[in-house]
């Protein structure tokens, strides 16, 4: 479940403000859009995380024998280029750009988009608002992302520069010319 806060224009937060606000709450999941709205989310329940568990495993054991950027798991927000501070399940970004960040920025939030994100939509997420935020990614520089809708049988594929694909229950997502040699074995999902 979401909880939306509308805060413009009475209220505009900065980097910081929003920081420490998240620093002074860790108990809860915040976010902000684009719009400048504050997302406060529940935890996700027992399966979503069973399953964000093994997902986030694969893309560690590929990253750790390829050794091309870093792998954030869903507590990384990151400062949006064109707005939004986000925080998505599965993220990643080649080493040169995070290591082009200062260290300040990398123990924040770190101000760049990952060049990939994966969403698994739980339950308690709309499909619309998940779609939502995987075009606030595309509009902040993401190369490729993957929405999963177990629920749904189906993955939506992001690329920069084209349109939405929609996969209906692939044994396998390929990470193209970002994630090199990656291959995510997913049949798993559909049962």
């Amino acid at each position: 479940m979401t909880t939306t806060l509308k805060l413009q224009p009475a209220i505009a937060i900065d980097s910081d403000k929003f920081f420490q606000i998240c620093q002074q709450n860790p108990e809860l999941i915040i976010e902000e859009n684009a719009q400048g709205e504050l997302l406060i989310m529940s935890p996700t329940g027992g399966e979503t995380g069973r399953k964000n568990a093994e997902l986030i495993g694969d893309f560690i054991i590929w990253n750790r024998k390829h050794k091309l950027g870093f792998v954030f798991d869903s507590s990384t927000c990151f400062q949006l280029p064109q707005g939004g501070r986000r925080s998505p399940d599965i993220s990643w970004v080649k080493k040169e750009r995070w290591l082009d960040l200062s260290t300040e920025e990398r123990e924040k939030f770190p101000p760049i988009c990952p060049d990939f994100v994966l969403e698994l939509l739980s339950p308690s997420d709309t499909l619309t608002a998940t779609q939502a935020k995987m075009e606030e990614y595309l509009a902040s520089g993401l190369c490729l992302g993957w929405l999963i809708d177990p629920q749904g049988q189906r993955v939506e594929v992001y690329r920069s520069n084209l349109p939405k694909e929609i996969l209906v229950k692939p044994n396998q997502l390929l990470g193209e010319n970002i994630l090199l040699n990656f291959v995510l074995e997913i049949d798993w999902l559909w049962e």
